[in-house]
């Protein structure tokens, strides 16, 4: 649940941790430009921690937003990501950060940063494919990657997998075939395209309903996440919620 209001209150510092599966981007309060790191199949959470530590060891921050690639529950990670290390699920990131943290799906970050309003989905094209949906302030992440695609699992189509073997302009052309069915399969008011491989789309081909988000959504919604009722906070090993509860605005499901 989010308070999208310019003076509902929140920690002044976050920093914003996007985990992909070529990369790691951070941005915190206060600054303007991303710093990235190679992030690949041998990265563990412990491995997560140090890089980031290195990357932002002149930043100051209080509190963390991670956007995992990967399913998270009310404990955190509830899966491995597929293009990662080990070690995910369980992992005392607070203890690690020595910060209070909150960790959502990547996409449903990206998702929050991107959102105008209405009904829209999100739909994330990078090393696979990320998704989620928001209606009327209700978060929904979703794993539509699952979905087949007659040549195979959307991820397969859409993700980095596909555009590799099908070439810049084929893979173009399966973007703009599928995002209008699942414009109208949720019956949203629009879709929005983002992850890594969005900047290979070409937005004058986009079908109606269909934009390019920007690159930096995902930073904007690890911000807003500190502005989100229900999601949990996890400090010194525990989960807890920080500040009062009220009746919520937003829904994280």
């Amino acid at each position: 649940m989010a308070d999208m209001r310019s003076d509902r209150p929140g920690p002044q510092r976050t920093l914003v941790v996007d985990i992909g599966g070529s990369k790691i981007k951070v941005l915190a309060t206060g600054h303007s430009e991303p710093r990235k790191t190679p992030s690949g199949q041998r990265l563990t959470p412990l491995g997560l921690v140090e890089k980031v530590r290195e990357l932002t060891a002149d930043w100051a921050y209080d509190v963390v937003s991670i956007g995992y690639p990967g399913l998270v529950g009310a404990s955190g990670p509830a899966s491995e990501p597929g293009y990662l290390g080990p070690g995910w699920v369980g992992f005392d990131y607070a203890a690690a950060f020595e910060k209070p943290v909150r960790i959502v799906n990547d996409a449903a970050m990206q998702a929050l940063g991107s959102y105008d309003g209405g009904r829209m989905l999100f739909i994330g094209l990078g090393t696979g494919v990320g998704s989620a949906l928001i209606l009327q302030n209700v978060i929904i992440p979703l794993e539509l990657g699952c979905l087949s695609c007659g040549d195979g699992p959307l991820s397969d189509v859409l993700g980095q997998s596909g555009l590799d073997r099908a070439g810049k302009a084929a893979w173009r052309t399966a973007v703009n075939r599928v995002a209008p069915s699942l414009l109208s399969a949720f019956r949203v008011d629009y879709v929005v395209l983002g992850g890594g491989n969005a900047e290979k789309v070409k937005a004058r081909e986009l079908p109606p309903g269909i934009r390019l988000g920007h690159n930096l959504t995902a930073f904007r919604g690890g911000f807003r996440l500190w502005r989100v009722d229900d999601v949990t906070t996890y400090a010194s090993g525990h989960s807890s919620q920080l500040g009062p509860r009220r009746r919520a605005e937003w829904t994280l499901l």
